[in-house]
């Protein structure tokens, strides 16, 4: 089966958030299933682009309204991802050095009309097109309804929705910059007097699916305005659980650990990481040492932080440990924390993949105390690198993650307080001071399979029953 997915992010080429590792994931794993899965995404000025070799594949171009614009389709060369990797290098619109901005309408409508151009001149049409969040979601659209694009009319198209808050919404002033259609389908761009390209997909792709279970419901009822969509196209969406890439997240080979380890030396490799952290970062190894991996805004519940730390660091004899940035309210105030509570607490303003990696391999536990999580997957890379979870009970979390007073492994509170997180972390304390148990999860949660094999099969499935129908 020939599989396209298109997405705006892709690690290791450019990466945000969570969409970058499935991307860069799960066509590994389809393609290890015997298939041929390929990902096609815009060429930004990054790090990647700027340390690799290209080559062009095509040239093209195309228009917008009045506007024409030349785009090339680069490939790396001399690089082995586990999946062929196409790049739509559009020098006046998507060559930046950045990923997102306040006014992308232009920039990934553009993307999204060059993939269709470029899959369109091909001999073989592909088999399905999965597109990836609000930045491809015209895509099922315009394959349906575009008058150039007819060639896609009986090709499957799939939505994966990886965070329902993000929409993409732009004016209807815009509306000529989409190729040519016929006007009586233009209630399928609009949601709420706006074109809102993830309503559209949502409307115009054959399935619709959600990176959880847990998250597919939990849309029906808040979805930042689209949950009456959601109802009303139920019958047509489902929730995946997304996996991990166990070739990338290994304790045995991560060369960015300064120990490895396997599960039966996790004690020892995660003593000599926690060991690193603790004196790079000001810390004691004798605490239990609790860490934040992530953006900081509101979805995460990292405002709740500076009231919560307070509390902890006031009342339990703990490390904490953050690696993050986001709302600069919410940062300023953390980095005030600093002085205070020298020697037990401290952080990492931005982002440092390595680091990430130590901080999972280092940490006693991770604090994810989400008001929004689809699927999340710090939880399963803290589970893999022996690292208890403390989540929130919500999206993927909670289908991922049983509190140990249920005879589980990790820490779930149900509403995203600062008082909930500071309980939470009470009961993770006293754990800690229950070496025989605390050792005991740890080595067990290393032996729970989050990898993408069954999850890739399952979408495979999901493929399979589409092209029967087409």
């Amino acid at each position: 089966m020939n599989i396209v997915h298109l997405s705006a992010e892709c690690y290791p080429v450019a990466k945000v958030g969570g969409l970058a590792d499935v991307v860069g994931a799960l066509p590994k794993y389809q393609n290890g299933l015997g298939h041929e899965a390929c990902v096609i995404m815009p060429f930004y000025d990054l790090s990647f682009t700027q340390k690799n070799k290209f080559k062009c594949t095509y040239k093209g171009s195309l228009k917008l309204g009045s506007s024409s614009y030349r785009y090339s389709v680069m490939e790396p060369v001399d690089l082995n991802l586990g999946f062929q990797l196409y790049l739509i290098k559009i020098p006046d619109l998507l060559f930046t050095n950045y990923v997102y901005s306040d006014d992308d309408a232009k920039r990934f409508l553009a993307f999204q009309i060059a993939c269709l151009n470029w899959l369109a001149s091909k001999e073989q049409l592909p088999d399905v097109i999965h597109c990836h969040d609000h930045h491809t979601g015209l895509i099922p659209f315009m394959a349906q309804y575009c008058h150039e694009y007819e060639v896609f009319e009986k090709t499957p198209s799939i939505l994966s929705i990886h965070n329902a808050q993000y929409q993409g919404w732009f004016s209807h002033k815009l509306i000529d910059l989409i190729p040519q259609f016929d006007r009586k389908h233009t209630g399928l761009l609009d949601w709420d007097g706006s074109i809102n390209p993830l309503g559209c997909a949502i409307k115009c792709a054959w399935r619709v699916n959600t990176v959880s279970p847990s998250y597919m419901e939990e849309l029906k009822q808040e979805a930042n305005g689209l949950e009456i969509l959601l109802t009303h196209e139920a019958a047509k969406c489902v929730g995946i659980l997304n996996g991990i890439d166990t070739t990338v997240w290994d304790t045995n080979t991560d060369s960015f650990l300064k120990k490895n380890y396997s599960k039966s030396s996790v004690l020892s490799g995660k003593k000599a990481n926690k060991k690193w952290l603790c004196t790079t970062y000001n810390l004691d190894v004798k605490k239990p040492l609790f860490a934040f991996i992530g953006r900081l805004v509101y979805e995460k519940g990292s405002d709740l932080f500076p009231e919560a730390f307070e509390q902890i660091l006031q009342d339990q004899e703990v490390s904490i440990l953050l690696l993050g940035s986001g709302d600069k309210n919410t940062q300023q105030r953390l980095v005030e924390l600093k002085k205070k509570y020298e020697g037990s607490y401290n952080l990492y303003v931005g982002y440092d993949e390595a680091l990430s990696h130590v901080i999972y391999a280092g940490a006693d536990f991770l604090l994810m105390p989400s008001r929004v999580e689809p699927c999340g997957l710090n939880q399963m890379y803290s589970l893999r690198y022996g690292t208890i979870p403390i989540v929130r009970g919500t999206g993927g979390l909670k289908d991922t993650i049983v509190d140990i007073e249920n005879d589980g492994f990790g820490f779930i509170h149900l509403e995203a307080t600062a008082a909930h997180i500071f309980s939470t972390v009470k009961r993770a304390v006293t754990l800690y001071k229950d070496q025989k148990r605390f050792k005991k999860i740890r080595k067990q949660i290393m032996n729970i399979d989050h990898s993408w094999d069954k999850s890739a099969s399952t979408y495979i499935q999901l493929y399979k029953s589409l092209t029967n129908r087409s």
